[in-house]
């Protein structure tokens, strides 16, 4: 008789509503979710998320650094909260403080993120106002591991949209972020089913190495066939 494999545990730390945490803790809920999230940590006490997550009955709390400390020394007091779960994996859903390069080498290939733009296009912030600004006819968003280089990890699954006549910086981010929300929690499981894994600075699926992230719309497109 087959058994459900046991969810393993993720923490996601946020700094602001949460949008993306949400999508995570409602996939987490359905009976095939690889994980389960433990806990949920802001970088600030009036981040909106902390309510949010609470009200799926998670654990949440704020860290918030005081004033004048150093990141080493915040990202130190971070790491004994994360570790509290015994964590597999960290998910960084907009969590806006930059991580120190021992913090990261901590969790070395067990820390994802979502970023909105095709990396290795537009790292940083606006970048829908930047894409705007620079024409392009394409958009979209990247899950990558985090590695000491802003937004410059290995990349494992993007979502493309085309930019369209007229779009704002304000429908373009709307437009994004419901793909965010289906390829984050997507990741995640894969991670968590030991499907996804990152090896000396490179992602790799199933084994394969991903010298390309995974296209949303290669697997929907493989569904429907």
């Amino acid at each position: 008789m087959s058994s459900t494999p046991p969810r393993q545990p993720i923490v996601i730390l946020i700094s602001g509503r949460g949008s993306n945490m949400r999508a995570l803790i409602e996939h987490s809920q359905a009976p095939t979710a690889a994980y389960s999230v433990c806990s949920v940590i802001a970088d600030r006490a009036d981040a909106g998320g902390l309510e949010v997550a609470r009200s799926f009955g998670i654990a949440a709390r704020a860290l918030t650094p005081a004033k004048g400390m150093e990141r080493i020394e915040y990202d130190q007091g971070l790491a004994a909260a994360i570790d509290e779960c015994s964590p597999l994996l960290i998910a960084l859903a907009g969590f806006m403080r930059i991580l120190s390069a021992p913090f990261v080498e901590r969790y070395a290939g067990k820390i994802l993120n979502i970023h909105p733009s095709l990396l290795p296009k537009y790292p940083g912030l606006h970048t829908h106002r930047r894409a705007i600004e620079a024409r392009e006819t394409e958009h979209g968003v990247t899950v990558h591991f985090v590695t000491e280089q802003l937004d410059g990890g290995p990349r494992v699954i993007q979502a493309r949209l085309p930019v369209e006549a007229g779009d704002t910086e304000a429908t373009l981010s709307r437009r994004v972020l419901d793909l965010e929300h289906v390829i984050y929690p997507l990741a995640v499981d894969w991670f968590c089913q030991g499907r996804l894994r990152c090896e000396s600075g490179t992602a790799l699926l199933d084994g394969r190495i991903l010298s390309e992230p995974v296209q949303l719309a290669d697997i929907e497109r493989e569904k429907s066939s």
